[in-house]
């Protein structure tokens, strides 16, 4: 009898040790960088879990879309003189002006040095979208791990960034604007909604002027470089660029402004629009 109570006491004492047992937790430890001597970039990239920072004794650029990216004035020229030429070529056939393209290439990818670009030769920060049947990597922006296109060569993200703008009709508005007006480019992709960063034609318009990108719009359509006066950011942000289905109604919505104030500011006698006129909106 003494038996079978302490077997039942040993029992019960196993039954509440194993019940009361933690489920064991499994830790990562985060990657390391390594910088090495004679670092000549400096580079953050957000989302990535991965800083690197790097001191160099050039001046430096900063360039923040898809990731954040310090590099230096040379790396960017580098960038620029490798895909001049398709940005020209891209033009030609697609009407995208190649200041433009070259501008969104080095502010989305960091001129090339981006974690996009880097793993997906994907140098315009364009996510997957219905109907996309390629390869795609996931990455961190203004959602958790969004699906973001892959290819296998910068060239194809540069085709497909001038077939993205051409096939989607709320770029439209774009291509009837001059393919040498790169403000007006700049505000309408923002427009649009290419990006959300209010900054974003700021931003383009800041790396055209320079790195002198709008030489190459006026190589394809074969006019003579001016020099150029560089334009004030906040001017810019003062500017509205009409785009298709704008009326003076809509925008006094989206301005906050009155019919009458947008016609006073801008000297305007009547309610006529065309798409790619600039307005005052201050």
């Amino acid at each position: 009898m003494q038996f079978k109570k302490t077997t039942l006491l040993l029992l019960v004492l196993l039954s509440i040790s194993c019940g009361s047992r933690k489920p064991t937790v499994r830790t990562v430890s985060k990657p390391r960088t390594v910088v090495t001597k004679k670092p000549t970039l400096s580079v953050q990239q957000k989302n990535t879990g991965l800083t690197a920072k790097v001191e160099t004794n050039e001046e430096l650029e900063e360039l923040e879309a898809t990731s954040k990216i310090s590099i230096t004035k040379d790396n960017v020229q580098l960038y620029i003189d490798n895909f001049q030429e398709i940005a020209k070529e891209n033009m030609k056939k697609h009407g995208v002006p190649a200041s433009i393209t070259l501008a969104q290439g080095v502010l989305e990818s960091g001129a090339g040095k981006g974690r996009l670009s880097t793993i997906a030769n994907n140098h315009f920060g364009i996510k997957c979208h219905k109907g996309w049947t390629g390869e795609s990597v996931k990455h961190d922006d203004d959602a958790s791990q969004e699906c973001f296109r892959k290819y296998n060569d910068p060239v194809d993200s540069y085709k497909d960034h001038s077939l993205f703008l051409t096939s989607r009709s709320w770029y439209n508005s774009l291509f009837k604007l001059d393919k040498g007006d790169y403000v007006s480019w700049a505000k309408g992709l923002k427009a649009a909604g290419y990006a959300t960063d209010p900054k974003y034609p700021n931003k383009l318009i800041a790396i055209i002027e320079r790195y002198e990108l709008y030489k190459y719009d006026d190589e394809v359509l074969n006019r003579e470089t001016k020099t150029k006066t560089k334009i004030n950011p906040e001017e810019v942000e003062n500017i509205y660029v009409i785009q298709q289905g704008d009326t003076l109604y809509s925008l006094s919505k989206k301005l906050n402004l009155t019919v009458e104030d947008i016609k006073k500011i801008n000297d305007m006698r009547d309610n006529n629009l065309s798409i790619g006129q600039k307005l005052k909106i201050k």
